[in-house]
């Protein structure tokens, strides 16, 4: 069952999800062929992947390729994965691998496993576990099509180095009807350089409406900075203009599964505890002692969140360095 990895370079490396897709992969591969498959990556940024496993990656070059013409990479992923026989897609469920994936399956007639939380590997085909009803409950699903694609919620699947060399690289030539797909015209793309995304933080702090006001995240930043997190939003708090959208956490924004949550004057509607109710571990601040976040919190502090921020953030900052 040969599978293709879908890589996305990011800084010195590759996406954290990445390298959680390869490990992901090589956990069901039972020794059939892994590849990885990259758009404009560097020799460095590959040379990373190895250290997890992967032995082969197919690379993408082409200034065409920088912005992000999704319904074009998603030919190009698809026409890769039948140049190697790829009988499984694997893709992180973040941003892009979650507009990508559903592309990739119509163009190669393939099922869908969408937001997975645990591979199987079974004789015909790929099965999965995924959430469903917002997260109440867990289904395993597996496609009856020729073809898996799958994308892997972050921060489930741990990376495993592996110490391996380099990979061979070979330059993947997309066919002219791949690369003429029309698509829509990127005119920009906004990077938040030195801002941890949420959907690959290994802590996130979270506000809602119990701060009253925009003005009063400085206290959520200075509590994300004093433990390297990143900044996380409610619905509602997002939807009334005070943070932006890629913050947002929950079932219509992203689904995170961060090592720790920390959730600051949230009151736990059910659609915020479906995008992070997986979190390995969640501390919950508020002064509503009956506030649903408590049902799902590992540890909760019943208090304002301005009483409590000013003191927790300053002894936390004396343990960590970070301020």
């Amino acid at each position: 069952m040969s599978i293709l990895v879908f890589l996305e370079p990011h800084g010195d490396g590759l996406k954290r999800t990445s390298y959680e897709a390869i490990t992901a992969a090589l956990s069901i591969a039972d020794g059939a062929p892994v590849a990885g498959i990259v758009f404009n990556a560097s020799a460095q940024q590959i040379a990373t992947a190895g250290e997890y496993g992967l032995t082969r990656v197919l690379n993408v070059a082409g200034d065409q390729w920088s912005a992000l013409p999704n319904a074009q990479m998603s030919a190009v992923v698809a026409e890769a994965a039948s140049s190697i026989g790829a009988k499984v897609v694997l893709l992180g469920a973040n941003s892009t691998g979650k507009n990508l994936a559903p592309r990739v399956a119509v163009r190669l007639s393939a099922g869908l496993l969408a937001d997975c939380v645990e591979l199987h590997n079974s004789a015909s085909s790929l099965e999965a576990t995924r959430p469903v009803y917002a997260g109440k409950a867990l289904v395993r699903v597996k496609a009856t099509t020729a073809v898996t694609v799958a994308t892997l919620r972050p921060n489930l699947f741990t990376a495993k180095s592996t110490g391996g060399a380099a990979p061979s690289v070979s330059e993947f030539a997309p066919s002219s009807d791949a690369a003429s797909v029309p698509s829509m015209r990127v005119t920009n793309v906004m990077r938040n350089e030195g801002q941890l995304d949420v959907s690959e933080a290994d802590i996130i702090v979270s506000g809602g409406r119990g701060l009253k006001g925009p003005e009063h995240f400085n206290l959520i930043e200075g509590l994300a900075k004093s433990l390297g997190a990143a900044v996380g939003a409610s619905r509602a708090v997002v939807d009334a203009g005070w943070r932006p959208h890629r913050e947002q956490v929950g079932q219509t924004g992203k689904t995170v599964s961060p090592t720790m949550y920390v959730a600051c004057g949230i009151s736990g509607a059910v659609q915020h505890l479906a995008g992070m109710s997986s979190s390995k571990i969640i501390v919950a601040i508020n002064k509503d002692k009956d506030a649903p976040i408590f049902s799902v919190a590992d540890y909760g502090i019943v208090g304002d969140v301005f009483e409590v921020l000013p003191r927790l953030t300053p002894a936390i900052a004396a343990v960590t360095g970070k301020s």
